[in-house]
């Protein structure tokens, strides 16, 4: 298992060891040992399952403290592009973000402290999405802020999004809560595993990874 830190501090990459043979695939998502010595969250409340059809956009979502939520999402079918977003304000990176792609052949997976907002884009058909999360789900709580309000590049010009997240705010409408200082494990690890595969990013509001345009 590979952990290589991304532009956004806090927000890494898990890229784990995927065993293939005539029967198919054996990998492992999650090593306690592993996230612990990093200081990553090790405890997920609960676990949450999407299944999107192409052209479909879901997010940005988050949770407001006392109920935010560490987040490690993983794509086990098809094939999706993977945002966070920092809403820490005193971040150095606030209001940026990271689009990573994942996909069920290489099982990478990304990794959101609490302060940053999630969403992805399904680039397939049948793309399903798993979410641990660190806290249970709050309806009170439960916010974002509007897909098309953080300059990200989509894959789709008119993708198809719920009603409520349609109505969100814009990113600079959103008082955020959120600081560095309260969340805690959110300073850049060192990869584990391998050396990292990410060169710095220059200043800029996108921190898109090597995959960026992939099914675009």
């Amino acid at each position: 298992m590979i952990i290589e830190p991304t532009s956004l501090a806090g927000c890494v990459r898990v890229v784990p060891r995927v065993v293939g043979d005539d029967r198919g695939a054996f990998v492992k998502t999650f090593q306690a040992s592993v996230f612990e010595a990093l200081g990553l969250a090790t405890s997920w409340r609960e676990v949450f399952y999407s299944r999107s059809a192409r052209g479909v956009v879901r997010g940005l979502h988050f949770q407001l403290p006392p109920a935010d939520q560490d987040k490690l999402v993983v794509c086990t079918s098809g094939r999706v592009l993977d945002v966070a977003v920092d809403l820490r304000r005193d971040s150095p990176t606030f209001g940026d973000h990271q689009c990573v792609e994942l996909d069920d052949r290489s099982w990478t997976m990304l990794y959101l402290p609490r302060g940053f907002a999630h969403g992805f884009a399904a680039l397939t058909d049948d793309a399903v999405m798993a979410y641990s999360v660190s806290a249970e789900y709050d309806p009170e709580r439960d916010t974002g802020i509007h897909w098309a309000s953080a300059g990200i590049r989509w894959p789709f010009e008119s993708p198809v999004v719920s009603a409520r997240d349609a109505a969100l705010p814009a990113l600079a409408d959103f008082d955020s809560p959120f600081t560095v200082q309260s969340t805690p494990g959110t300073t850049a690890p060192p990869p584990v595993g391998s050396a990292s595969r990410h060169a710095a990013t220059p200043a800029g509001r996108s921190h898109d990874d090597e995959n960026e345009g992939a099914g675009r």
